[in-house]
Order: C-alpha cells, then structure tokens, then sequence
C-alpha cells in the first residue's frame, strides 16, 4: 500500500493558525501548541465582543437621550413612555443621534412625549 503523504494539509492548517496569530507576543505568534489555543481564545472574545458591543452602544444612546431630554424637564423613562402612548416608532439610535445633530426635531418629540404622558 502506498504512503499519502500529509505534509500539505498540516502547513495549511498550520498556516491558517498563524495568519490568525499574526502581531500576537511571545510564543503565541510562533509555536502551533500555543497558537492553537491563543486562535481558540480570541475567537472566543471576538464572538463575545459582537455581542457585547450591540449592548455598549444601547447603553451609550439611553444616557444621550436621557441627557437631553433632562435638558427639556423630562426623565428618560416618561420620554419613552409618552412616545410609546403617542405612537411614535422611533428607535433608540435614531433618537440618540436626533438629539446631538437636530435639537429642533428632538424637542418637537419631547413636547410630544410630554402632552401624550399628560393625557
């Protein structure tokens, strides 16, 4: 029987580790043993990071809302709640980014939020 030589699979599988290991320090970036588990790990912290960020940039647009709708004299949560009774579907980005770049469309949803919460 003949010999399948292997020596093509294992330098592109070990060369795959090492493109994704590449600016790493120490032996991390040029021993396959500790690569391996250096690739393993910050696939593992970039598969949390794409989570995490979605939940870092909702916190950033809530404390932008609520600090400009503290400017017109309402709190976050009665702002939120008076656009959901008055009907408007605008989300947290949009509204975040309203407030920092059109003050004159976000304190026309403020007064409405505010005569909807009123009634």
């Amino acid at each position: 029987m003949s010999r399948a030589p292997r020596a093509v699979p294992s330098h592109a599988r070990r060369k795959k580790v090492f493109k994704a290991v590449k600016g790493f320090r120490g032996r991390r970036k040029n021993t396959i043993t500790t690569a391996n588990a250096a690739a393993d790990k910050s696939g593992q912290h970039a598969y949390i990071g794409r989570k995490l960020r979605k939940r870092n940039f909702r916190a950033l647009w809530i404390q932008r809302i609520n600090a400009a709708v503290r400017e017109h004299g309402l709190t976050y949560g009665r702002f939120i709640n008076g656009l959901g009774k008055a009907g408007v579907a605008v989300d947290r980005k949009i509204l975040a980014d309203l407030a920092v770049r059109e003050p004159e469309a976000f304190k026309a949803l403020v007064d409405q939020a505010a005569s909807a919460a009123k009634a």
